[in-house]
């Protein structure tokens, strides 16, 4: 006797059908396109997620970069200074702390300075 694939197949179907929900054209209806279209979105998120770390660092670096502006020191000397004198600060929490509380980057920097 055969076992057919029946409610399996079906699930898979509709579960790849749900995922392809607001896809254009045959896209969100026809499940071998949807399958195509779901797998293509899933490798462009992966891909994104990455991308999305890269582009943050670079927002930090130009927020540090324009902080430092006024206190006439470049952003890779500064960078280098923190290094050389060991301290552990990212470059996301110096970003914020030059938008959020000027009083303690201008601390910071001063130290640098010295």
């Amino acid at each position: 006797m055969r076992v057919k694939t029946g409610t399996v197949r079906r699930a898979a179907h509709k579960k790849i059908l749900k995922a392809a929900k607001g896809f254009w054209m045959t896209r969100h209806k026809r499940f071998k396109v949807a399958n195509e279209a779901v797998m293509h979105s899933g490798m462009y998120a992966f891909k994104g997620r990455r991308l999305r770390r890269r582009d943050m660092r670079q927002v930090w670096i130009t927020r540090l970069n324009a902080a430092l502006k006024p206190f006439e020191i470049k952003y890779s000397v500064f960078i280098k200074t923190l290094k050389d004198k060991k301290i552990e600060l990212n470059r996301k929490t110096l970003s914020e702390i030059a938008i959020k509380d000027n009083a303690s980057f201008k601390t910071i920097v001063d130290f640098i300075k010295k």
